[in-house]
């Protein structure tokens, strides 16, 4: 698949908590960063999304169920929890969108922060590659907020990982019946 010049990569959500010995990781998370890595020089457009929450984050509990608004705090601003990975390359002029900083309002997507959409739509992207955390969650929720916001979507399987296997293969059929194409980086030109 040839990278055009109105295509973006976003890269959702590859942080300390979210990779292993993190507050809330998946399964081999910091498997997705020599992925993204690789495909990123391939992008004129680049976008990553966080999850900032403040420390009172609606989402949080004490004795979390791993379940909506009942996790363990994660990515709290400022910690090295919400750090991204450190072998991430992140360029210095990247985009980044914060999301879940409203501490009553949990969120999985991406585009629950508006300037991301703005942000693409000044690029004049009209394709974004989706890769990050997790698959069944923050990146299943990106690519249909993507899709509601009027953009092709491709998501990077290999550049992505979920919670559980299960939930993956259902993630990614929900995915596949929105419009989401599925390729793997190797595909990328």
């Amino acid at each position: 698949m040839k990278i055009q010049d109105n295509d973006a990569l976003l890269v959702v959500d590859v942080q300390n908590d979210f990779c292993p010995g993190g507050a809330l990781a998946v399964p081999g998370g910091s498997g997705v960063v020599p992925v993204i890595n690789s495909i990123l020089g391939k992008f004129n457009v680049v976008a990553f999304s966080r999850d900032w929450h403040p420390e009172d984050h609606c989402s949080f509990s004490d004795t979390p169920k791993f379940e909506d608004s009942s996790w363990p705090a994660h990515c709290v601003q400022y910690s090295p929890g919400a750090a991204f990975h450190a072998d991430l390359h992140v360029p210095l002029d990247a985009y980044i969108a914060d999301k879940g900083t409203d501490p009553n309002v949990e969120n999985y997507s991406a585009f629950a922060n508006p300037g991301l959409s703005a942000y693409f739509i000044k690029k004049s992207v009209d394709r974004i590659f989706i890769t990050g955390l997790a698959t069944d969650y923050c990146v299943k929720a990106s690519a249909f907020g993507a899709i509601d916001a009027g953009f092709n979507v491709v998501l990077v399987k290999d550049g992505c990982r979920g919670i559980s296997d299960a939930n993956v293969e259902t993630a990614l059929l929900e995915m596949q019946e929105a419009g989401v194409n599925l390729i793997r980086s190797g595909a990328l030109e």
